[in-house]
């Protein structure tokens, strides 16, 4: 069987939809920030968390046990978005345990909701 005689164009412009590394990549250089996500330092940081909070929710006491990208993983949160603010974003008391579901749902609407407000 033949494969397809034409495929999608990659853009000129901007990122491919679907590109993950791509998307990843454009985001770290308008937020620089975003490789502190990548640092043993957070890594520490967040797992110091996830003991301290038991690995339960904070928003809905669920048990934090299932494995990335699975909904009821941990995912550390940072409860004032630090958008940049180191000192917001290393403070272990403005971070707290959610589910993957909690941070991908209710979080980021919040998150959303707050940003059209400004």
């Amino acid at each position: 069987m033949l494969g397809p005689l034409v495929r999608p164009m990659t853009p000129l412009i901007g990122v491919a939809a679907g590109d993950a590394k791509g998307q990843d990549h454009a985001r770290a250089g308008r937020a620089p920030w975003r490789a502190w996500y990548k640092t043993k330092r957070w890594e520490r940081l967040r797992l110091q968390v996830f003991v301290r909070d038991s690995y339960t929710c904070q928003r809905t006491g669920e048990m934090c046990l299932g494995k990335h990208p699975e909904p009821n993983s941990p995912v550390a949160n940072h409860r004032v978005p630090h958008r940049g603010n180191a000192e917001l974003f290393w403070d272990p008391g403005n971070i707290e345990t959610v589910t993957k579901a909690v941070h991908d749902g209710m979080i980021q609407s919040e998150e959303r909701a707050g940003d059209r407000e400004r």
